[in-house]
């Protein structure tokens, strides 16, 4: 498996809209086509105004595959033109589990 780790770093005073509008309109629709979500989060000490999240999946390919169909989905376009105004930037990262850790059991889990 694989975690996917993405940051956005928010302009000051955004991450409540953009937390509404995640919830209202990007979650639903990620949820239909996104296999894992493990972790929501923002931060509060070091860099601030960041939200991160991390999905996982059992291969590179597996996202590929699902991050396409839902650039498909028709609310997808429209919700993005409603959130990038509120991010500064986006950093997105492949994480790989070391050996001994089993993400699997964390993800069924979830």
């Amino acid at each position: 498996m694989i975690v996917e780790h993405r940051t956005y770093t928010m302009k000051p005073g955004t991450i409540p809209e953009y937390f509404r509008l995640y919830q209202a309109e990007g979650l639903p629709i990620q949820r239909r086509y996104l296999p894992a979500l493990i972790g929501y989060y923002t931060t509060e000490l070091g860099p601030l105004n960041q939200v991160i999240h991390l999905w996982a999946y059992q291969s590179l390919a597996e996202r590929e595959t699902c991050r396409a169909a839902m650039r498909q989905d028709p609310g997808w376009a429209p919700y993005l033109a409603k959130i990038h105004p509120l991010i500064d930037s986006m950093e997105s990262k492949l994480l790989l589990p070391a050996p001994f850790f089993d993400l699997e059991a964390l993800v069924d889990r979830a």
